[in-house]
């Protein structure tokens, strides 16, 4: 099996934080999701490959050269089936110097060594088990060809260092048109598109392996790989699997890491021994996270009316952690320390060890995560089922650009989506359509339109059709209707009254008035041309139909609401980026905004807006979002939308919003052992005043929350330290309940202990929260310093207390944080944090997500997966015939020196899934993937959204892929978008994707690792110079870089 830690040579199997992995029994059965395949689907090879038109004879068993620094792999091969043309054109051979590609890549490297041969492999094995060793001696440049094209090679399309349209003879594709609107994320006008990475440095001698650096697409493909066949025991392992991998985890007593995560895992037992790491102690809680197959239930417990045990001094509930004593009589809290009485009817007799006899019977004894039925104290109002009121757009804007159809049509996905075998709904009689029913029993949903006016719609069972009542008074609107009217069950309709059988036999359709209304509102408004909608007026009136039950808004926005009371003006001219000013564009300033997130979130409202315009228009996210923010929602931007290639994102994103596990009018509670307290917590959520509950309107599945601690005394060392989340909130099915998340830790006196049980998502996690939390505070200038600086003083500090007997030529990083200044180079690429030019509402859009990510979503955003299709071997994407569980090809770094001339890749960060096909892609790949006829680029639809099903091997293992890797991320939806070479302007966002290069006004993975090394360097001889706030000194170092001979200045 392929080592587990690159650099110190250890399998999973015999991982020290693996202890009883030789002994795991197999896991329950988790089998990925495959794609549906067509009718007499054949596994044996394609259809069209034998005569794809305009193809030259090119055999497979050759290897043409490839220009990237490596030979290219055979080309997609059948099984069983010779083949005789492959996904490789017929190349000119590159000519080679005599040290081969990679020599020609070493030779533009600076004066530096990436290798184990500077002094690692002289040290002894336990020494290799924690370290990675990297030599940077010299200074010196680190670009892969210095930015330009070696000789024999094409111009590559990313490394003109000119305008796309530049007509420079190195530019291959110029004069060729750029479509931006082809793609959702379109590219400023007159941008420069430079993925490739430059020199900075002006002498070049000694080699460079660049595969030598620590790869994150290495680190999630092994665990990836050993989780399949390994369950993950919450008790037993200390260290958790990476964030952005699926496993199956058992409870033991200890949470899952998909629903908490600490920094620490073994956590120092002093402030000062943590500071000595400059790491924050916190935990990452993602209380409703989604169970994977193979998992046990949360286990739902009913105490009756006396409600759960807790502890009467901090109120701790009852957990496996607490101990019994006085035979039995007494409970011990873990948190607190305090004996407590047990109360005659929880009662039970201790054995002679002090454990209870019926302990094994006890879930909450037993189990780290349980959820306890709560009675009515607990109650702020008579819990009912979530009430879901959908409020579409119906301006001018939503009708022109499709967004009042797609949304109509979403909704109706949502709620009455077809049975994969197609069954006509109308043929199925009740107990077949309730078992399909997406929202559980109890749960209604109600229709508002709105444009200059705001529409109701009365959709109650005993009408035919559903009737419209307009509210033209937007200073202070109500509600004209009840809510038996307003909200109705949508699996109901006029003939509910009828007998089942004389519906059965008439075939009345089951949700005629619903079905009805969402496919005439289109039509209906189709010839109003309203062009500004009034959106404030329409949230307090929404709030006014909710605010006695409380419940979801769910909400279309198209245009900039410039009309009524809270009407928005254009912020963002373009003048602010850059300065300190900028700040002021993502902050909330209009008082009713404000106003009415609060109101909903002590209501227990929370808003989903769906956000979609053209051209990336100013929408003011910043304000809008913030009800969304606030409440616990979450905002869906399309800042470049088309109908034709986003209404199956939309639609699926509406779907998700309304199947997800979610829960409303939530109150969050975080305890921890006595010697520590919280410092402060970072996500979307409401806090009147510190040290208050968290209040959420709604919270979903895919919200995660960050909390940070800080010590109020020393921890001893013999017990361990406990972390206890409490959520109380109201299910979709109307149940009060308390969601109980336990985590615990051990403590060590030293730090050494903690460094081999860091949690590297966890840590980026709760650095980028925090970062975000203070977008509204300070300059991204002053935010990125501080995220360089705070990368500088955790490998610092790790080479100064653990490491000092080092060559001081040596970069060494620390085992479990191999990849974290990779992470932390992703966040200063993103679009939150990125240097130069960014619309302000990605900024406040990104910032907010950052602040609501989980470890998986968070760890793709800022890494995306590729995997190259043109090489993928003849298993992948197919079960594995004994086990079932999908073979998956291995996935590359994110740079373009792993691109290959003629390739095709998947690259998906969890927002966006692209498929990038080179100018030269083999026509037989591209009839494989899209059918006959398709044969080149300018033949493909440029908005395309899904691929067609195919009876090619090639169609049906990306199928499948797409299939698996949408079981296995956030809250947005996965569709295809095209990015092909040249063409489209979708290659812009894949540019940006490419996060090891030097891209946004960002330093490339090499260049990142070299300024690290050499702070760390000052920092060790003492001449470090660091950057306070509101330096002028740049992003990568500020003063330490301007003393550093041989940089080109800082590029944040």
């Amino acid at each position: 099996m392929d080592t587990y830690h690159g650099l110190g040579h250890q399998t999973p199997d015999t991982d020290p934080s693996y202890p009883q992995s030789r002994m795991q029994p197999a896991p329950p059965q988790f089998i990925p999701p495959i794609a549906p395949g067509p009718n007499a689907y054949q596994q044996g090879g394609s259809s069209y490959s034998q005569h794809a038109p305009n193809m030259q004879q090119s055999g497979y068993g050759r290897t043409p050269q490839s220009g990237y620094g490596g030979t290219l792999q055979p080309g997609y091969q059948t099984p069983g089936t010779a083949q005789e043309q492959g996904y490789f054109p017929p190349q000119p051979q590159a000519g080679v110097t005599n040290n081969g590609a990679i020599g020609g890549l070493a030779s533009q490297m600076g004066q530096m060594g990436l290798g184990p041969e500077a002094g690692a492999a002289s040290r002894p094995n336990r020494k290799k088990n924690r370290h990675a060793y990297h030599d940077i001696d010299q200074p010196g440049g680190s670009q892969p060809f210095g930015g330009m094209p070696q000789g024999g090679m094409n111009s590559p399309q990313f490394l003109n260092a000119n305008s796309p349209q530049s007509t420079s003879p190195g530019n291959m594709y110029a004069g060729q048109r750029i479509t931006p609107e082809m793609n959702q994320f379109p590219a400023q006008a007159g941008a420069q598109l430079t993925t490739g990475p430059q020199p900075i440095g002006p002498n070049f001698s000694e080699k460079v392996d660049p595969e030598q650096i620590p790869s994150i697409a290495r680190s999630r493909d092994v665990p990836a790989k050993y989780y399949l066949d390994h369950i993950y025991h919450t008790m037993e392992q200390h260290l958790p699997p990476p964030g952005a991998i699926p496993f199956v985890a058992y409870d033991q007593g200890n949470s899952s890491p998909k629903y908490a995560r600490l920094t620490f895992n073994s956590i120092p037992s002093t402030s000062e021994a943590l500071n000595a790491t400059a790491l924050p102690l916190g935990l990452l809680l993602q209380p409703l996270a989604p169970l994977q197959d193979g998992e046990q239930a949360i286990p739902v417990l009913d105490f009756g009316e006396q409600g759960p045990p807790r502890c009467r001094r901090c109120r701790a509930y009852i957990n496996p952690f607490m101990t019994f004593r006085s035979g039995g009589n007494k409970f011990v809290c873990n948190m607190c320390t305090f004996p407590n009485d047990v109360a005659p009817e929880y009662f039970a007799p201790t054995d002679p060890n002090g454990i209870r006899v019926d302990r094994a019977e006890r879930h909450e004894l037993t189990m780290g995560t349980v959820e306890f039925m709560v009675p009515k104290e607990y109650w702020a109002k008579e819990p009912v089922g979530l009430r879901w009121l959908f409020v579409i757009d119906v301006s001018q804007e939503a009708v022109s650009r499709g967004l009042l159809e797609a949304f109509c049509e979403g909704i109706l996905g949502a709620l009455y989506s077809e049975d994969q075998d197609g069954a006509d709904d109308e043929n199925q009689n009740d107990d077949e359509f309730v078992s399909r029913r997406r929202l559980p029993a109890g749960a209604k949903v109600g229709f508002v339109t709105y444009d200059r006016e705001i529409h109701f719609y009365n959709c109650h069972e005993s009408l035919e059709q559903a009737q419209m009542l307009v509210m033209p008074d937007i200073e202070d609107p109500f509600v004209p209707l009840g809510s038996d009217g307003l909200f109705v069950d949508p699996y109901e309709s006029q003939y509910a009254c009828l007998p089942l059988e004389t519906r059965i036999l008439l075939k009345l359709e089951f949700r005629s008035v619903i079905t009805s209304l969402l496919n005439r509102i289109p039509d209906l408004f189709a010839r109003v041309k309203t062009p500004e909608p009034v959106l404030l007026p329409t949230l307090n009136a929404a709030f006014s139909a909710l605010s006695l039950t409380g419940g979801k808004i769910i909400c279309s926005l198209s245009a900039l609401p410039t009309w009524g009371p809270g009407r928005l003006f254009m912020r963002d001219d373009n003048t602010m980026h850059g300065i300190d000013g900028e700040k002021k564009l993502f902050q909330t300033d209009h008082p009713g905004w404000k106003k009415i997130a609060g109101k909903m979130v002590e209501s227990g409202i929370g808003v989903d807006f769906f956000i979609a315009v053209g051209g990336g228009a100013y929408m003011d996210i910043a304000t809008i979002g913030h009800v969304s923010a606030v409440t616990g929602g979450e905002t869906f931007y399309y800042p470049n939308w088309h109908a034709a290639r986003d209404t199956l994102k939309l639609s699926k994103e509406i779907k998700h919003t309304v199947t997800r596990d979610t829960g409303y009018q939530a109150l969050m509670k975080v305890r921890c052992s006595n010697g520590l307290q919280v410092a402060s917590y970072h996500g979307n959520f409401l806090q009147h005043t510190f040290g208050a509950d968290l209040e959420f309107g709604v919270i979903d599945a895919d919200k995660a929350i960050g909390v940070i601690f800080s010590y109020d005394g020393k921890l001893d060392s013999k017990l361990d330290a406990h972390f206890q989340c409490a959520l109380l909130y109201t299910t979709a099915g109307g149940e009060r309940r308390v969601r109980c998340t336990n985590t615990v830790a051990s403590v060590n006196e030293g730090t050494i202990e903690g460094m081999r049980y860091i949690d590297q998502d966890a840590v980026v996690n709760m650095i980028a929260k925090e970062t975000a939390s203070k977008m509204t505070e300070r300059s991204l200038k002053d935010l990125r310093n501080s995220l360089t600086e705070k990368t500088i003083d955790v490998l610092a500090g790790y080479r100064k207390i653990f490491s000092g007997s080092h060559p001081p030529g040596q970069l060494v990083l620390p085992e479990y944080l191999k990849e974290f200044s990779m992470y932390v180079l992703g966040l200063l690429k993103c679009r939150a944090f990125k240097g130069g030019h960014e619309p302000s509402d990605r900024r406040s859009h990104a910032m907010r997500m950052i602040k609501s990510m989980s470890a998986l979503e968070l760890s793709l955003y800022l890494y995306p997966r590729i995997i190259p299709l043109h090489t993928l071997p003849p298993n992948s994407g197919f079960p594995e015939p004994q086990t079932g569980h999908l073979i998956l090809p291995p996935s590359i770094r994110a740079s373009f020196a792993s691109i290959q001339e003629g390739g095709a890749y998947l690259v998906d960060d969890g927002q966006t899934c692209l498929l990038w096909l080179h100018t030269h892609v083999s026509p037989n790949l591209l009839e494989d993937l899209f059918g006959p006829g398709k044969t080149s680029l300018d033949s493909l639809d440029p908005f395309l959204s899904a691929l067609p099903v195919l009876d090619t091997h090639l169609n049906a293992q990306v199928r499948n892929l797409l299939a698996y890797w949408e079981s296995v991320r956030g809250s947005k939806a996965l569709v295809v978008q095209l990015a092909r070479q040249g063409l489209d302007g979708a290659e812009y966002e894949f540019a940006r994707l490419l996060v090891e290069d030097r891209n946004g006004d960002a330093q490339s993975y090499v260049d990142w690792l070299v300024h690290l090394h050499r702070v760390i360097q000052l920092e060790l001889a003492g001449q470090r110079k660091r950057i306070e706030e509101g330096d002028g000194g740049g992003g990568v170092g500020g003063g330490s870089m301007a003393a550093i001979a041989g940089l080109r200045p800082p590029y944040w």
